[in-house]
C-alpha cells in the first residue's frame, strides 16, 4: 500500500534521494585533466566558475580535445546530469582516457548497470585508476566475492586511495584479520574521519585490555535503590577505565584520532572524545565536543549534555536535552526526565517517561517504574515491573523483586532470584544472600556471601565478616575488615575498629602533676567518628576517655548526648561526673532515668542516696530493684543495704 503525502513532501523526498546519490558518487568520479570539474556550486561567484569553465570544456570537446571530453563528462556526472555526461565520458573512454572509463563505470552504475559498470571499472583499474579499484573491490564485495574484492582494494588502497584503504581495512576487520589496523590508519592518516574513530576504537580497546587482561570483564535486608537508575552521562558507558602503564599510550594516540574526527564532523567521536574528557573532569571542553555531536542528532550526546548541565545546577537546560534525546528514543534521556519528574513529585508525568524509556528498550524503565509504584505502595505493580526487568537480565530489579518476596514471607522465591542477581554482579544482592543464610543459622555460607560483597566493597558486608573475624579470635582480618567498612562511614565499624585497638593500650600510669595532656589516640579518634554518627555505646567512651584525661567538660558533653539518645550507662556516667561536681539533685534524675531502663548500679545510687537523706523507704525500693537488675555485685550490696534499711525501720 502507498501512503501518499503532499507534493511538496514528495519533491523534496526525490531531490533528497538524488542528493545523496551524488554525494555517494562523488566518492568514486576520478578527476580528469585540471582538477576545476570538482567544483562547488554555493556562491555566485563559482557559479559563474563553473559555467565558463563548462563552456570552455564544451567548446574544446566538440574540437575533439580529449582531457575537456573526460572532465566535462565528469562535471556533469557531479551534477546529476547523467544523460548530458554520457556522450561526453563515452567518446573520451573510447580514445582511453581511463578517468573516463571510471567515472562512466559510476554513471551506469547509478543508472542500475552494475554489471556494465564493473568492466568499465576494470578497464580503469588496470589502467592504474585508484577510483576505480576502490570502486570495483566494492562491487566484488556486495557480490560476496571476498578474494576479488580484497585484491582490487588492495590495489587502490598501496595507490594511497583513502577510500580504498578504509574498504580494504573494513573488509579485513570483518574477517578479524590483524592487517585491519594498518589500512585504517592509513586511511585516517589521509584524513578519513570513519577510518580515524574506528582505528581510535581499536586503540583504546587494546589500552584497556592491557590494563585490565583480556578476560576480566541480626542486620536489616539491603533494599532497592530509592533513587531511578539512571546513569550520570556518557563517560561511564564509554570509557571504560582510564588505562596505565603500557596501555596509557595507546590510549593518548586513541584521543588523538577521536580528536581528528571529531574535528572532522564525526558526531560519534565527538561523543566519544566527550566522554573521555569528562571521565578526566574536563568538564568545559566535554560539554563543546557533546553539544556539537548533539547539534549534528547523535541522541547520547544530548543526553550526556543534559547531565553535565544538571550537575552544574542548571536543570532546566538539562530538561531540553534530555527532551531532545529522548524524542529522537535515548532510553536513558527518557529515564532521567523520569527521575526529573519523580523527584518534583510530578508521578504521572514521571511514569509516563519511564514508559518510553522501556518503549525505547531501556530495561532501566521498568526497574524504575518499580521502583516509583513501590515508593508509592503500590506493592503488587512494582513486583510486576521488577519482575519485567529482572527477566530481561536488570541484576537490581532481580535483588528488589527478591526483597519485596522476603518482606511477603516467601524465603524460597526469594533467594533464586537473590542468587541470579548476586551472580550478575548485584553487590547487595550477594550481602542479602549473608542475610539470608544467617537467619536460616548457616553462618558457614552466610559469610561466603558476606566476604564476596566486601570484597566488592559493600560496608556492611565488611562490616559483618569483621564481626565473624573477632567471633573466630582472628583479630588481624578482623581489623582490616573493620577499617574498610569504617572507612566506609560504619558507625558499629569504627566503635568495634577501636574497641580492638583500645584493648591493644597499656594500662594509664598514675597521673602526675603538670604533666603534658596527651594526645588523642588512634582508637579515641575512631570512637570519636562513630559517637559523632550517633552511636551511643561510642558516645559514652569518648566521655569516659575525656573524664580519663580530665577533660570534665567534654566528658558531661558526650555523656549528656547519649544519655538524652536513651544511652541508659550515659546517663549513668552523667550523674556519676554531677555528684562529683555537687550536683546532686540533676545526679538524681539521670541516676532515676537509668534506673528505670534497668541499670543496677542507677538504682543503687539511688538507694545510697535515699538512704542518706532518712528516706528509708524509698531508700528500700531502689535496693529491691537493683537486686532484681544486678549485676551479682550490685545485688549483693543493695541485699545488705536493704536489710540495714529494715533493720532501721524496725528498731
Amino acid at each position: 500500500m502507498v501512503f501518499m503525502g503532499d507534493r511538496a513532501t514528495l519533491l523534496e523526498t526525490g531531490r533528497f534521494v538524488q542528493r545523496h546519490a551524488r554525494n555517494a558518487a562523488d566518492e568514486i568520479i576520478e578527476a580528469a585533466g585540471a582538477v576545476d570539474a570538482a567544483v562547488d556550486t554555493t556562491t555566485e561567484t563559482d557559479a559563474e566558475n563553473e559555467t565558463e569553465t563548462e563552456a570552455r570544456h564544451r567548446r574544446a570537446a566538440e574540437c575533439g580535445d580529449l582531457a575537456s571530453m573526460s572532465a566535462l563528462g565528469a562535471l556533469l556526472l557531479r551534477r546529476g546530469d547523467l544523460d548530458g555526461a554520457e556522450p561526453y565520458l563515452r567518446g573520451a573512454t573510447a580514445e582511453g582516457d581511463r578517468a573516463a572509463a571510471n567515472n562512466l563505470g559510476v554513471l551506469l552504475h547509478q543508472r542500475g548497470y552494475p554489471d556494465e559498470a564493473a568492466g568499465w571499472w576494470r578497464v580503469a583499474a588496470v589502467a592504474g585508476s585508484a577510483p576505480a579499484a576502490h570502486a570495483l573491490g566494492r562491487h566484488h564485495r556486495e557480490r560476496g566475492d571476498e578474494p576479488a574484492a580484497e585484491y582490487w582494494l588492495r590495489q587502490a588502497a598501496e595507490q594511497g586511495h583513502a577510500l580504498g584503504a578504509y574498504a580494504l581495512a573494513d573488509l579485513l576487520e570483518h574477517r578479524s584479520d590483524v592487517g585491519a589496523e594498518r589500512w585504517l590508519r592509513a586511511a585516517a592518516e589521509q584524513g578519513h574521519r570513519e577510518a580515524a574513530y574506528r582505528l581510535a576504537l581499536a586503540l583504546e580497546r587494546r589500552a584497556t585490555e592491557t590494563t585490565r587482561g583480556p578476560h576480566e570483564t541480626g542486620t536489616r535486608l539491603r533494599p532497592p535503590g530509592a533513587g531511578a537508575v539512571v546513569p550520570s552521562g556518557a563517560a561511564a558507558a564509554a570509557v571504560p577505565g582510564q588505562p596505565a602503564g603500557e596501555g596509557a599510550g595507546e590510549a593518548a594516540e586513541a584521543e588523538q584520532w577521536f580528536r581528528q574526527a571529531a574535528a572532522r564532523g564525526h558526531r560519534r567521536a565527538a561523543l566519544h572524545l566527550g566522554a573521555i574528557l569528562e571521565h578526566r573532569g574536563e568538564l568545559k571542553e566535554a560539554g563543546r565536543w557533546y553539544l556539537s555531536s548533539a547539534k549534528e542528532g547523535e541522541a547520547k550526546a544530548a543526553c550526556a549534555l543534559g547531565f553535565l548541565l544538571r550537575d552544574a545546577g542548571d536543570e532546566e537546560s538539562a530538561a531540553v536535552w534530555w527532551l531532545r534525546a529522548a524524542q529522537d528514543g535515548d532510553g536513558n534521556a527518557a529515564n532521567a526526565l523520569g527521575a526529573l519528574h519523580a523527584a518534583r513529585g510530578e508521578q504521572q508525568t514521571a511514569e509516563r517517561w519511564y514508559r518510553a524509556a522501556m518503549d525505547a528498550g531501556d530495561v532501566n524503565g521498568a526497574y524504575n517504574l518499580g521502583l516509583l509504584c513501590a515508593a508509592q505502595d503500590r506493592i503488587p505493580q512494582a513486583e510486576q515491573w521488577y519482575r519485567r526487568a529482572a527477566y530481561a537480565g536488570h541484576r537490581e530489579a532481580a535483588n528488589a523483586l527478591a526483597v519485596l518476596l522476603l518482606q511477603a514471607g516467601d524465603a524460597n522465591g526469594a533467594e533464586p532470584w537473590f542468587s541470579k542477581a548476586a551472580e550478575a554482579g548485584s553487590v547487595d544482592a550477594a550481602f542479602n544472600l549473608g542475610i539470608l543464610h544467617a537467619g536460616r543459622g548457616d553462618d558457614r555460607t552466610a559469610l561466603v556471601w558476606y566476604e564476596r560483597a566486601a570484597a566488592a566493597g559493600h560496608t556492611e558486608a565488611a562490616l559483618q565478616v569483621g564481626i565473624a573475624a573477632l567471633r573466630d579470635g582472628d583479630e588481624q582480618t578482623a581489623e582490616r575488615h573493620l577499617r574498610c567498612a569504617a572507612g566506609g562511614g560504619s558507625a558499629e565499624a569504627a566503635f568495634r575498629l577501636a574497641s580492638v585497638l583500645d584493648a591493644r593500650r597499656p594500662e594509664p600510669g598514675p597521673a602526675v602533676l603538670g604533666a603534658p595532656r596527651e594526645e588523642k589516640s588512634e582508637c579515641e579518634e575512631w570512637y570519636e567518628r562513630a559517637a559523632q554518627q550517633g552511636h551511643r555505646r561510642a558516645q559514652v567512651r569518648v566521655g569516659m576517655l575525656a573524664a580519663g584525661r580530665g577533660d570534665l567538660a567534654e566528658a558531661d558533653r558526650w555523656y549528656r548526648e547519649a544519655a538524652e539518645a536513651g544511652s541508659r550507662n550515659g546517663a549513668f556516667n552523667l550523674g556519676l561526673l554531677l555528684a562529683r561536681e555537687g550536683s546532686e539533685r540533676e545526679a538524681a534524675l539521670w541516676w532515676t532515668r537509668a534506673a528505670r531502663a534497668g541499670h543496677g548500679r542507677a538504682a543503687l545510687r539511688l538507694a545510697l542516696l535515699a538512704a542518706r537523706r532518712g528516706e528509708l523507704t524509698e531508700g528500700r525500693r531502689w535496693c529491691d530493684r537493683a537486686v532484681e537488675l544486678g549485676p551479682a555485685e550490685v545485688a549483693e550490696r543493695a541485699a545488705r543495704l536493704s536489710e540495714a534499711l529494715h533493720q532501721e525501720l524496725t528498731a
